[in-house]
């Protein structure tokens, strides 16, 4: 009697739902929809990703490299055009064809050589060469003199036509340093100075390095 009486108010609610409202009402989910997964044998490799090499990385970044174009260094650094690193493509070295006068003065001695293009060495003098001995050495009137000896040679021994463009390299901050450039500049260098289209500077940085010579105290 019971179960007929709960029976009839279930189909009384039953019937009191819209039929629109049965429509939107879902169908029952089953517990789980996951596919099935299979534990898979030690032996089967067949789902194994094959080992990387070093000939196989390797050869994946060559193809990579070539699959970029002649211009390697484009894609180095995003948003960047190939004008803007120009620079960075190889080229050869320009042809050097500078003549070279080697100025190395130092607190003793002041030292001069004219060198070819190809670094060949044709005029090689020092004060102690010209007649200064000891002290004399190291002043200013024999950097002078030497640089008067050295242009008149270019010119005696016929090297002038040779010289299309001469390049002053200078090292040390000897007392020759100077001399050498006014004379240059004076009455005995109106000959050589038309030819110099390059001023250089070769003096030596010390960085670290070895420890320095104790200093010499007198008295």
């Amino acid at each position: 009697m019971a179960n007929n009486t709960a029976l009839r108010a279930f189909r009384s609610v039953t019937s009191a739902i819209c039929t629109s409202c049965r429509r939107t009402t879902h169908p029952l989910r089953p517990f789980s929809q996951s596919a099935k997964t299979t534990l898979a044998s030690p032996f089967d490799r067949s789902n194994e990703k094959p080992e990387h090499t070093l000939d196989s990385l390797m050869s994946t970044v060559d193809q990579n490299f070539r699959r970029s174009g002649p211009d390697h260094f484009s894609n180095m650094i995003p948003g960047s055009s190939s004008s803007a690193l120009r620079n960075l493509a190889i080229k050869d070295w320009d042809e050097d064809d500078r003549h070279k006068l080697h100025i190395y003065a130092t607190k003793h001695n002041t030292h001069l050589t004219l060198a070819k293009p190809n670094h060949d060495s044709l005029i090689s003098v020092s004060c102690g060469n010209i007649g200064f001995r000891k002290a004399g050495r190291g002043t200013y009137d024999a950097g002078y003199q030497l640089a008067a000896f050295v242009m008149s040679r270019i010119i005696d021994k016929g090297l002038l036509p040779q010289i299309q463009k001469l390049e002053l390299v200078y090292r040390g901050f000897g007392p020759g340093r100077e001399a050498v450039t006014k004379a240059i500049l004076g009455a005995e260098g109106k000959r050589i100075r038309p030819l110099i289209v390059k001023l250089s500077d070769s003096t030596r940085l010390k960085f670290g390095g070895v420890r320095s010579k104790k200093p010499r105290r007198l008295g």
